[in-house]
């Protein structure tokens, strides 16, 4: 059994891939899974209305609205989707993820990050496109904003290895796919 020491970056004072960083942003991702799912199954017409304690004629003017239309498929069906596999590519790997699987790191940073920022953009078309606000949806994004920081930590302790592999003339193509991670 290793120490969590061994597993902390060069230069870093905590481990970005330990449990204790992912195990928050993968609750937060399913979380996010299930209000997304609930507005899908809206949109779908599988339920009749939807709870919005605050704002239930906006819920129903943004959930019906054009933006949310747009592709075949309901914006919230996607949505869902995409916190599902924030939630898997955060679970997927040990404590040295980091190193011993950049790929699921980057897979990981590039789910939660564009994730959150669409979920921004979809915040803000609310009140200047529709004039109407949606409580799940306001909780969402408020949820995304608080997964993009520790995720991007992950994220900048795989790509900081990468440079080290490639700055000690290794093969970033092999760290990438966790086929060379013996530099720290």
């Amino acid at each position: 059994m290793t120490k969590e020491n061994d597993h902390i970056p060069p230069g870093w004072d905590y481990n970005p891939a330990s449990w204790r960083e992912r195990l928050p942003i993968i609750a937060l991702a399913i979380v996010r899974f299930f209000i997304a799912g609930y507005l899908a199954l809206y949109q779908w017409r599988i339920i009749p209305r939807v709870w919005d304690p605050f704002f239930p004629e906006g819920s129903t003017k943004i959930l019906n609205s054009s933006i949310s239309r747009l592709l075949p498929v309901p914006d919230a069906a996607l949505g869902a989707l995409g916190y599902l596999a924030d939630a898997v590519s955060g679970a997927i790997g040990g404590r040295g993820r980091w190193r011993t699987m950049p790929w699921i790191v980057i897979v990981f940073g590039i789910a939660v990050g564009p994730l959150g920022v669409v979920s921004v953009m979809l915040v803000v078309f609310q009140p200047v496109l529709f004039d109407a606000w949606c409580t799940l949806c306001l909780a969402s994004a408020l949820v995304s904003l608080t997964m993009i920081g520790p995720a991007m930590d992950e994220f900048l302790a795989s790509l900081q290895h990468l440079r080290r592999v490639k700055d000690n003339g290794g093969s970033v193509w092999r760290a990438f796919w966790g086929m060379h991670s013996s530099t720290r």
